[in-house]
């Protein structure tokens, strides 16, 4: 068995937008296109069903090629995780080329902001390192400040 720590892509940091805000950017589709994808690409479309076995659908205009990023909602506790994963699709059918499952926690701070950590796993070592070396670090936490910009917005 693996080690998951080898397998675990992961960071945290504080959001300027509280906690209720950066959980309905999260999941309500009318906030997510705003940040979902490091500018200058964008959310083309969005479609969320918000429940344990839910799908997240999501079409991604990078510089004019549309790409499909289809998943399920494993796990959800209102306002503090968000689970999910690429490996299903609605109706737990399977991915043929899965990649990751996400898990996304929030936090209050003590000044009214959010404890924001994404931590990203992945079925191997490889994978893993295949994705850091995609730029998820820089991809990753430039959407998290497209996030918290965004949320900060938002009077939720």
């Amino acid at each position: 068995m693996t080690d998951l720590t080898e397998t675990d892509l992961s960071f945290s940091r504080v959001l300027p937008a509280p906690r209720s805000a950066v959980w309905a950017c999260w999941t309500t589709p009318e906030h997510l296109v705003h940040w979902f994808v490091p500018a200058p690409h964008r959310v083309a479309k969005c479609d969320i069903d918000l429940r344990v076995g839910g799908h997240c659908n999501m079409t991604f205009d990078v510089e004019g090629n549309m790409m499909d990023n289809n998943g399920v909602y494993l796990e959800l506790v209102e306002g503090e995780k968000i689970v999910f994963t690429d490996t299903y699709t609605a109706g737990w059918k399977p991915n043929p080329e899965p990649f990751m499952t996400a898990i996304i926690t929030l936090e209050d701070t003590e000044d009214g902001q959010t404890l924001y950590t994404a931590t990203v796993r992945h079925r191997s070592v490889e994978a893993a390192q295949q994705h850091k070396d995609m730029g998820f670090f820089d991809g990753w936490g430039t959407v998290a400040d497209q996030l918290g910009a965004y949320a900060a917005t938002l009077a939720v």
